[in-house]
């Protein structure tokens, strides 16, 4: 059994060696302490039944206001052995949930690596995210990103139409189905 929760200052440690256990891109200490510092609706654990966290996200809200009011995922890790259950969706769910409720955010955006199968069809399948662009050489090593977007129906103001990127496959190269 695994609980979903909201996360405490007192999880940031487990959620630091999470993230180091799981992803390449790892942060300081301090940056989880500035997102839980401001935005501590949007930082959520998974724990198992001995209190350990085996998951967590961490999100802020976007601060720039020449953009629509949106909500950002910076790091979302489950640890392999609580993989395949569900923990990713509802963490990601439950963040999402009060970025719209809370912030009244539109949208929420993410990166995801070009390589990360997994994480696209979790995001694009699951979560319903579209590729919003391409980003080049994003990561520390060199590697695209995707740049998803999954836009809150009650908030979403002025959704843009589709742009061309969405006629991607995941290797980024054009998606012959698409006219």
């Amino acid at each position: 059994m695994v609980n979903i929760r909201q996360a405490t200052v007192n999880d940031l440690l487990e959620m630091q060696t999470t993230n180091l256990l799981c992803l390449p891109e790892n942060y300081q200490m301090k940056y989880y302490f500035y997102h839980i510092l401001s935005w501590p609706q949007l930082l959520w654990v998974a724990e198992d039944d001995f209190g350990k966290v085996v998951g967590y996200v961490l999100a802020k809200m976007e601060e720039d206001e020449s953009q629509p009011k949106h909500g950002h995922i910076t790091s979302l890790s489950v640890i392999r052995t609580h993989r395949k259950r569900g923990i990713a969706t509802a963490l990601m769910r439950r963040s999402q949930r009060e970025m719209e409720d809370v912030f009244g955010a539109e949208y929420v955006s993410l990166h995801v690596r070009k390589s990360n199968k997994a994480a696209f069809h979790l995001y694009s399948v699951t979560l319903a995210y579209e590729v919003n662009d391409v980003e080049k050489g994003y990561y520390a090593d060199g590697e695209d990103a995707y740049d998803m977007r999954c836009y809150f129906e009650s908030n979403a103001k002025s959704r843009p139409p589709a742009k061309e990127m969405a006629g991607l496959s995941i290797e980024g190269k054009p998606n012959a189905n698409k006219a």
